[in-house]
């Protein structure tokens, strides 16, 4: 186990010399690469985006054939920008010393062309939000084939055919009819399946995936690393894993490296990391895991302020046809899909609830029907009274008493105004006339209860980091003083220290103001730290609901016991 960079440069022998990438691995061929040497090689990398301000500082890492290696560390570390740096992504990022070799070849002296070639070909990457990598205007088979097309050659019909060949290896459902459709079409599990096969269609020697499982549930986590591992080891080839959850890197690593500021700070054999971690910054990682801790108690005699009986919702989904199946005039092109059904809920006044289930099994949509921003159909009670026939102009003053943060602050904070000015806008709303002064004290408690006082109203909220603009967006909540928030995946999109600190921050709220929770979340390991009650949702059924403790330990119901077996903890 090393602690400290490697300080050797490779020589000038082992720059690239030729746009020849050499002989190609067959399906499951290990790749017998010279003198066992590393696959790939980044020795002292120091780069930078403004002059003076170093994001990689003498970066070295090697990558061995076959080897499942991982990069950890906090956001803004330099994972990603070591990553992207494989295949020089990064137009305006300066590198002022160091090399990166693949194959003993210096990716940063390789003219476009070689670049290309390798790109895709001999090293596939895979982003963290498949949504946003997948072109919206073409078929998921088009985008697939268009790989293999450039890269090997194929005929448009071959390349289709190769596409679907993989959609099924990565298992994903009817792949000649998936081909068909749109990203938009699939969801986040089948989205991700389908990156794997476009990154992996041409078996490329060396996969870089970034933050692969991040947006997904813990069962989908396990399935996706699963279905990464098999095909990695079929194919004799080499993954580059960059992520914050240390369970995956436990689980499915090698080896691993510690990012910390732009600088790897410890690496070696994962189990010598996770067993005896030489770093205080890695020590500090580790000790970042949600545990469960006492919890403000309730009062067995608390009411209940937040309450649903037989709560429906049912959206409209396009129709999914059939290749070459004729369409009709006369057939909708919606089908009815039942996203709720007969949902009963309560929570008391203090407590949390934690609401766990799969991608697609209910969660945002319930948090959505109690916030009457759906159609539902039932009964929805907020500290006793009947809202759900309340029109919008009578509901309104009540929503002030009930508020949401949203696991995304960047997409749900308004890019173009200040975080005064979003703070506030609450304020704006319920109490107009509120003067200057008071509206300003009233904007610097709620930040202040956060942990940013002080910090300037007028900046952006692309100025903050993603702890601090989860910050920003419980102030936002906070400023009301509602007495119920929902929290939909809060933490799921933050590292592990960051969590840390909002679930702290969380719990101190709770206790200060008396909030109800309802916390949802994939994270299970979040809900057994944060909740008193969990209630269990499938296909949008309540399968189970119970104390915390009562479900981790003796779960009632085989979904359940699924979901808490897929709990990624060694």
């Amino acid at each position: 186990m090393s602690v400290e960079p490697m300080p050797d440069v490779l020589s000038a022998d082992a720059l690239y010399p030729g746009p020849n990438l050499g002989p190609r691995l067959e399906l499951g061929q290990h790749d017998p690469h010279p003198d066992g040497g590393a696959l790939l090689s980044i020795r002292d990398l120091t780069a930078h985006f403004t002059p003076g301000e170093a994001v990689l500082s003498a970066v070295s890492l090697e990558v061995l054939p076959g080897q499942r290696m991982a990069m950890v560390g906090e956001s803004g570390s330099g994972k990603t920008i070591t990553a992207l740096s494989v295949l020089r992504l990064l137009d305006n990022l300066q590198y002022t010393s160091g090399t990166i070799t693949f194959d003993g070849r210096n990716v940063l002296t390789m003219p476009q062309q070689a670049l290309r070639s390798i790109r895709g070909r001999e090293i596939g990457l895979i982003f963290q939000e498949p949504m946003t990598a997948f072109n919206p205007l073409k078929t998921i088979g088009q985008q697939i084939a268009e790989v293999a097309i450039v890269h090997e050659g194929l005929t448009r019909a071959e390349a289709q055919r190769r596409a679907i060949e993989w959609l099924e290896r990565v298992r994903l459902p009817d792949p000649e009819q998936r081909a068909q459709v749109f990203p938009h079409q699939l969801s986040g599990g089948q989205r991700q399946r389908a990156m794997i096969a476009m990154a992996l269609v041409c078996r490329p020697r060396l996969l870089i995936a970034d933050e692969p499982t991040t947006a997904l549930d813990v069962t989908l986590q396990g399935q996706m690393m699963d279905l990464l591992t098999e095909l990695q080891q079929e194919m004799g080839m080499a993954l580059l894993l960059i992520t914050h959850d240390l369970h995956l890197v436990r689980r499915y690593a090698d080896a691993v490296a510690v990012m910390q500021q732009g600088r790897i700070v410890e690496r070696g054999d994962v189990h010598e990391i996770f067993s005896s971690p030489q770093h205080p910054y890695t020590q500090q990682l580790l000790a970042a895991t949600p545990r469960p801790e006492p919890l403000p108690a309730v009062s067995m005699d608390a009411p209940v302020v937040l309450g649903a009986r037989n709560l429906d919702v049912q959206f409209k989904q396009p129709r999914q046809f059939a290749p070459g199946e004729r369409r009709y005039w006369w057939l909708s092109s919606t089908v009815p899909f039942q996203a709720l059904s007969h949902v009963d809920l309560f929570v008391s006044a203090g407590e949390t609830l934690g609401v766990i289930g799969e991608s697609g099994s209910g969660k945002s949509t319930l948090a959505l029907a109690l916030l009457r921003l759906i159609r539902s159909r039932g009964e929805i009670l907020l500290e006793g009274r009947a809202v759900e026939h309340l029109s919008e102009s009578e509901f309104r003053p009540l929503r002030r008493h009930i508020q949401i943060v949203f696991q995304d602050p960047f997409g749900s904070l308004s890019p173009r105004m200040t975080i005064g000015e979003l703070i506030g806008e609450g304020l704006r709303v319920h109490e107009p006339r509120l003067g200057k002064t008071e509206y300003a004290a009233r904007v610097q408690e709620a930040m202040a209860s956060v942990g940013l006082g002080g910090v300037g109203l007028h900046r952006y909220p692309h100025e903050f980091s993603g702890g601090q603009r989860q910050r920003i967006a419980i102030a936002r909540a906070l400023i009301l003083k509602p007495r119920i928030l929902i929290l939909d995946e809060p933490t799921s999109a933050l590292d592990a220290t960051v969590q840390k600190q909002i679930l702290g921050l969380l719990r101190a709220l709770q206790e200060q103001f008396g909030l109800t929770y309802v916390f949802i979340t994939h994270d299970l390991r979040v809900v057994r730290a944060m909740a008193h009650r969990v209630m269990v949702l499938y296909r949008g059924i309540v399968v189970e609901t119970g104390a915390t403790a009562q479900v981790f330990e003796s779960p009632s119901h085989a979904y359940t016991r699924k979901l808490l077996a897929s709990m990624i903890d060694q």
